[in-house]
């Protein structure tokens, strides 16, 4: 029995969940299945069920409409399209024109559910934020480890993480060293090498080393809570154009309203019409003034601008992106994982003695084989990639913050920074070298044998292929383009020349971000941010328009952007500015046509030389001709 009840409910739950995404979409195929068969009826002479059919049609199609403008009227007390349509709609039917009325009705219900499809905007994003963050922390009390929620974290708590968990606060690492992956939350490419003293966030994943950190801010004050709030605080911002939208629409409701209003009831007393006459003319008056044509200026275009930035790979999360993205002064481009692959690799190899570059590569590789740190991965990788055999070394040691110790072919190789050299004394040319590598913002290894230094392997993260044709395509397009990271400045000047960007900013936190992008707004007009991390949310959701890397991006990143590139092609972000700029100039032309016929009826109305049937024919046509110039961007 139980079963059985569940499973129903399971269906009823699946039924809501289909009504809710499909609801408007369905009562619009139905209302136009009834509308045309009341017209077959009507044209084989069955009156009575044409007038039946078309109520139908009526109802089921308009009814979402008329409850939205109902709603609008009672509880804001103000008018808006939903209540004109439906005004002019029934006027319509009252002097016979059911026809006329159900295609007003069929053109904003089909206008209303492509917008459903279109324009809904997940809230997944603050979910996808709050699962970096771990649900529990293994707190250590005297000599026993206890397992608590983090929101019971406390300043001043010790908490043990183990390798490859996610660190459960902000802290300070009290004991124990290891490299911390903190791309998530500062943008860094590369793992930082974390030891006692250093700083630790939450939300970031630990390396292959096991810490103890002293907990330093509560659960609701981390970097990541900040981040959760930056991203809630730029959604809940309404755009300006939004409000000039809805502006707009209820002053044109009122004035049509009210100019219908006064042509019923002044002509019987000043011209003494008669009053069939008088709400004849005033029901031909709704019916042209009503904005069915200027609603499809936009949404065609817009829909038709959409489906083209799909079929590209550009997938845009509403139609009010795709009209911002048009309006774009500047781009501010994340480095990591955006510019670059965010993977580290050997760029360079540089051999002082009479070794090979492939001795040298294969020498190093054999020492970090058994090294988990991310820069040892990205060197025996590299001997990998060039079909190089590591001999077995032995006598391995890690010495945390410095490099590693091991023996091949009965050579002891020390492998690491400037520290971990027996003698760290470098002649003029190999200081020249090392500057020379650092100076392009890349990370210096050193390799010595029996106190000499062999040479030097530079790692860095590489430019994506089509970094420097995605800059070139927006300066051609007159774009400025700024690069805000979480690198140092030496790495962040180094990929910025790289790629020739305008403005380079370094070192900057999520936060950081977020006032970075706010103030190139004020500076240079309409910013649209492009990353791929959660660093990156709060930068996302505060620019005119975010964009996000579809296939490297991480979840939140795709549910706070505005515009998605799906295949990682950092190219298409012109593309999809050019498709804004054309979906604008499409836009434009339909509100001018739009708003010229229009004009142009009611001025007709007036002079008594529009009937209800030509006004019906020119509305419609308007209509039909603005949604044929939208669809023109599907090509």
């Amino acid at each position: 029995m139980n079963g059985e009840v569940l499973a129903a409910m399971q269906v009823e739950k699946t039924m809501n969940t289909i009504w809710e995404r499909h609801g408007a979409a369905l009562t619009t195929v139905i209302s136009a299945m009834l509308a045309l068969l009341a017209w077959y009826l009507g044209t084989k002479g069955w009156m009575m069920w044409e007038i039946y059919l078309y109520t139908a049609a009526y109802v089921i199609g308009g009814y979402r409409k008329a409850w939205e403008g109902l709603q609008t009227l009672i509880k804001e007390r103000d008018l808006d399209v939903d209540f004109l349509m439906i005004v002019a709609a029934i006027g319509a039917a009252s002097i016979g024109y059911w026809q006329d009325g159900a295609i007003l009705i069929l053109i904003f219900a089909l206008s209303g559910a492509l917008e459903g499809y279109t324009l809904v905007k997940t809230n997944k994003d603050i979910r996808s934020i709050m699962k970096l963050r771990p649900e529990t922390a293994q707190v250590l009390r005297g000599n026993t480890a206890t397992r608590i929620r983090v929101e019971e974290l406390q300043p001043g708590d010790f908490v043990l993480v183990k390798p490859g968990e996610r660190i459960p606060a902000d802290g300070v690492i009290e004991q124990g060293y290891s490299a911390v992956d903190q791309a998530s939350i500062t943008g860094e490419s590369i793992p930082v090498d974390k030891a006692c003293g250093d700083e630790v966030f939450a939300g970031t994943i630990n390396g292959q080393g096991a810490l103890t950190i002293s907990v330093t801010k509560s659960a609701e004050a981390t970097l990541l809570a900040r981040i959760i709030r930056l991203v809630q605080e730029a959604q809940s911002e309404m755009p300006p154009s939004q409000l000039f939208v809805e502006k707009f629409e209820r002053a044109y409701v009122r004035v049509v309203v009210a100019v219908a209003l006064l042509l019923m009831i002044i002509p019987p007393y000043v011209y003494g019409w008669p009053w069939d006459k008088t709400i004849y003319r005033a029901m031909i008056f709704l019916v042209v003034a009503s904005p069915c044509a200027l609603v499809s200026s936009i949404m065609p275009a817009i829909l038709s601008g959409i489906s083209n930035g799909a079929r590209k790979g550009i997938l845009f999360k509403g139609g009010v992106h795709l009209e911002n993205i048009g309006n774009v002064k500047l781009v501010a481009f994340d480095k990591t994982g955006t510019l670059t692959e965010g993977k580290p690799k050997v760029t360079d190899i540089v051999s002082f003695l009479s070794q090979s570059e492939d001795e040298l590569l294969r020498l190093t590789a054999a020492v970090e084989t058994l090294s988990e740190h991310p820069i040892a991965q990205a060197i025996v990788q590299a001997a990998k990639e060039r079909g190089l055999e590591m001999p077995q070394a032995a006598e391995l040691q890690a010495i945390p913050g410095v490099g590693v110790h091991g023996m091949v072919d009965r050579e002891v190789f020390r492998i690491g920074n400037l520290d971990c050299l027996q003698n760290n004394t470098l002649s003029a040319d190999q200081q020249q070298a090392v500057k020379q590598l650092e100076k392009q913002g890349k990370t210096v290894i050193y390799v010595q044998a029996q106190k000499q230094l062999l040479g030097l392997l530079a790692i860095q993260d590489t430019l994506r292929p089509q970094a420097r044709n995605a800059i070139r395509a927006l300066r051609r397009m007159r774009i400025g383009v700024a690069m805000l990271t979480g690198d140092k400045d030496a790495t962040g000047q180094a990929i910025g020349r790289q790629v020739d960007v305008d403005w380079i900013y370094a070192g900057l936190f999520p936060e950081q971000k977020v006032e970075m992008v706010k103030k190139l707004t004020v500076t240079h007009g309409k910013v649209a941010m492009v990353g791929d991390g959660v660093n990156d949310a709060p930068a996302l959701a505060t620019a005119s328009v975010g964009i996000a890397m579809g296939a490297a991006g991480t979840d939140v990143a795709l549910e706070t952007a505005n515009v998605v590139l799906m295949a990682d092609d950092i190219e298409k972000v012109a593309d999809a500015i050019e498709l804004g700029r054309r979906t604008q100039k499409v836009m434009k032309q339909n509100i001018i046509f739009a708003m010229s016929v229009v004009l142009l009826l009611v001025i007709g109305t007036f002079l008594d030389h529009v009937n209800l049937p030509f006004g019906v024919i020119g509305h419609e046509g308007s209509t039909l001709l603005v949604i044929i110039n939208g669809l023109r961007l599907l090509r």
